[in-house]
């Protein structure tokens, strides 16, 4: 029994449950969208409705745990980028899983109520978090000397999202690609 004030972690079984259940929403929501039968979601989970509605008791908590499960994966993957200097390619390739990510969100959006996903993205401070991911990248590279040291990181994210934004319906494949070379080329370091 844990003391008043602290809090219990869940058991294995529970964070397994837990998980399987985020997995077969996030493959639920992204196939058949608002159709999506939470029924559904629980039996690909391999678990009872009831375990579903204690871990999340609406719909819109199942989407923002998706979400957040989505965006803590991205923001996973700055450790490991800033192993692999220079920090200016490392910024490079973590702009292109936050576009990844920003493609599933919308695709999500698309196909689930769109305040459960404005709700979610508010729940999980993304703006934030994804700041405070590009001031790490920033930081690096002023120290490496490949990123400029005069760059605010929530212009980055600004001008991040505007690429993703703007090239939302592009037809051309490649184009958030170019673009993001275009943002990244121009917080480098000048020799």
């Amino acid at each position: 029994m844990s003391s008043p004030g602290t809090t219990r972690r869940p058991r294995a079984d529970a964070a397994r449950n837990r998980a399987a259940l985020v997995d077969a929403a996030r493959t639920a929501f992204t196939t058949a969208g608002e159709d999506a039968s939470l029924e559904a979601v629980a039996r690909a989970a391999g678990v009872g409705i009831g375990t579903l509605y204690r871990n999340f008791p609406t719909r819109e908590d199942l989407v923002a745990a998706v979400y957040g499960a989505e965006l803590d994966a991205v923001l996973g993957t700055v450790d490991a980028l800033l192993a692999d200097p220079p920090a200016d390619r490392a910024l490079r390739a973590f702009a292109d899983r936050y576009a990844r990510f920003v493609a599933a969100k919308r695709g999500m959006a698309e196909t689930v109520r769109v305040g459960a996903i404005r709700g979610a993205a508010e729940t999980a401070h993304t703006r934030e978090r994804v700041n405070a991911a590009v001031q790490r990248f920033l930081d690096a590279g002023a120290l490496d000397g490949t990123l400029r040291s005069d760059m605010v990181a929530d212009d980055v994210t600004a001008a991040l999202i505007g690429v993703l934004l703007s090239t939302r319906d592009t037809e051309d494949p490649e184009q958030t690609g170019r673009l993001l070379d275009i943002v990244v080329g121009g917080l480098r370091a000048q020799p």
